[in-house]
């Protein structure tokens, strides 16, 4: 039993390796990266903590080479989403009744254990599954991941230890409770880290989980369930399948113990889901708590006053870093007139300079995007801008997926500034511009305000303080992330807390206890050591 109020360790970001040559991490990884290329993975589904293979075998291969097989994952359908809410409900009252304390070092642990054993484990899966280069792989799936456990374990202790004030002869306390039902969280194939954190932080405050992955990232996911099991999770908790999407939603969404979905991923499919909660709210013991970060149009704007090489340089990085495949991506820029020639030069001297190919050779910036059915929409929107009367393509366009699912950087001029690609996701490395006269500010800002439908990320540069302020005071609602003279693009935990509003989310901040505010059930309690017996109030005496 539980004595004494317990200090976590203080939560610090997981430092950065830089993988140099020579360097120890990058031998550990090279050589991870080898033992994964020279074996087939049978990835089977975890429920109740039973590895479930249903022979029904699907491919992984990576994106930057089709034609090699990772390995397998075993697919699931209706009857295992049927298994994995039941395990979850059987392992519900006894991990809600655990001590916090117990719960933390869970994840305190699987935070070390990512930091230490699984590492490179976890880097070369997402490097591998998910095509992205060393340093964005050790950004995300290592340091994040680590940093989303550590930081959310001392979020967790910050809500249990928010009290209300007690009055004389009475003790007032609060009890945060897990959700009455499971949760489902819907994870996307950019980020591990996000993959690893929808699941794991209503877990930590006691709920229980019904954990369905992107198909193009179960490779990292395997690993970290992987890490959960070593760390302690117990069986049911986190049950990890690979059923269709249409098949979780008519299972989950139907069932009256869905309480919570945690998503990360398109704007169309949160909406559709949300309309799927409403049209079935009736079917459910409590109000589901939905929390969703979607889409984003996300933009740079340039002031006159702009350092044109810090500009530049945002928009190499913001828009092309993991091929513009992160929500947070720069993918429309509004440039001032008077400074466009000085940025043009600097970006295509970046441009030129960028070597693409697959990331096990560390001299690559630049991969491969995630599948065929985003290269192919890729291809089509660059087809369609070298057509247009209304664009042009001034660097990059070319596609080619012969060997793996390659598009080169690619930069659009657009002459209206409400083409196409200045207004809907296209996420991928394609990025937008427009070129505004240097004296039309506000009537620019206006423009893109109200061009997207989308408030996620969006930066200004500028030298001039007064147009710092006044642009971030104008564009207040067009980003729930927004920097001064930096990419949007590269949120940490602890530090920017992450998520937008209008059609980019519910703004929940992941990273923050905001979000992890969203998987307690409050409860009250009030305890009157003296109470009354007498009805009678003071003010109904005679005299």
């Amino acid at each position: 039993m539980s004595k004494g109020f317990f200090n976590v360790p203080k939560a610090k970001n997981e430092p950065v390796l830089n993988y140099l040559p020579g360097s120890t991490e990058r031998m550990e990884l090279k050589k991870q990266l080898e033992i994964f290329r020279s074996m087939e993975m049978d990835i089977p589904m975890f429920i109740g903590g039973e590895e479930v293979r249903t022979g029904k075998k699907v491919a992984i291969a990576p994106p930057h080479d089709i034609k090699h097989i990772l390995g397998y994952y075993h697919q699931g359908d209706e009857t295992h989403v049927y298994r994995a809410i039941d395990a979850a409900l059987n392992a519900q009252k006894k991990w809600s009744e655990m001590a916090w304390e117990q719960r933390a070092s869970i994840f305190l642990k699987a935070a070390d254990l990512i930091a230490g054993p699984y590492r490179q484990k976890l880097n070369a899966a997402t490097m591998l599954g998910q095509s992205k280069n060393p340093f964005q792989a050790e950004i995300d799936s290592a340091c994040e991941m680590i940093d989303f456990l550590r930081f959310n374990v001392q979020y967790m202790t910050q809500i249990y230890s928010d009290q209300p004030e007690s009055s004389p002869g009475v003790w007032n306390r609060m009890e945060y409770r897990p959700l009455e039902g499971f949760v489902f969280a819907l994870t996307p194939f950019n980020f591990t880290s996000i993959a690893g954190n929808l699941p794991s932080a209503p877990a930590m405050l006691g709920n229980v989980v019904v954990w369905k992955p992107s198909k193009t990232a179960v490779y990292s996911a395997h690993i970290l369930m992987e890490v959960f099991k070593e760390a302690g999770v117990p069986d049911g908790v986190i049950n990890l399948v690979f059923a269709s999407g249409p098949a979780m939603a008519r299972v989950v969404f139907d069932h009256p113990d869905f309480a919570g979905f945690h998503f990360t991923g398109s704007t169309e499919v949160f909406q559709s889901i949300w309309k799927a909660i409403g049209d079935n709210i009736q079917k459910y013991k409590s109000y589901p708590r939905v929390v969703g970060e979607t889409g984003g149009k996300d933009f740079i704007f340039a002031h006159k006053s702009c350092d044109t090489k810090a500009v530049a340089t945002a928009l190499t990085r913001g828009a092309f870093e993991y091929q513009g495949q992160k929500c947070s991506a720069v993918s429309r820029a509004y440039l001032p007139a008077s400074k466009w020639p000085e940025i043009r030069q600097y970006l295509k001297d970046d441009l030129d300079d960028m070597r693409m190919g697959p990331p096990e050779d560390f001299r690559n910036f630049f991969n491969a995007v995630i599948d065929e059915a985003s290269f192919d929409k890729l291809a089509s929107e660059i087809d369609l801008a070298r057509k247009s009367p209304d664009a042009e393509v001034i660097f990059g366009g070319g596609c080619d997926k012969s060997v793996g699912y390659f598009i080169e950087p690619t930069v659009i001029l657009a002459k209206d500034p409400m083409y196409r690609t200045m207004q809907e996701e296209l996420f991928g490395p394609v990025l937008t511009l427009f070129i505004y006269d240097d004296q039309k500010l506000d009537e620019t800002l206006d423009l893109l305000d109200k061009t997207s439908i989308y408030a996620l990320t969006g930066a200004v540069f500028a030298q001039d303080r007064y147009a710092i302020e006044k642009i971030t005071k104008r564009l207040e609602n067009a980003a729930g992330n927004f920097y001064i003279n930096d990419k949007p693009t590269g949120a940490v935990v602890g530090q920017q807390p992450f998520g937008g509003a209008r059609g980019s989310g519910t703004n929940d901040k992941a990273g923050s206890l905001l979000n992890l505010i969203r998987w307690v059930n409050p409860r009250t309690i009030k305890e009157n050591f003296v109470p009354p017996y007498d009805y009678r109030y003071p003010f109904m005496s005679e005299a």
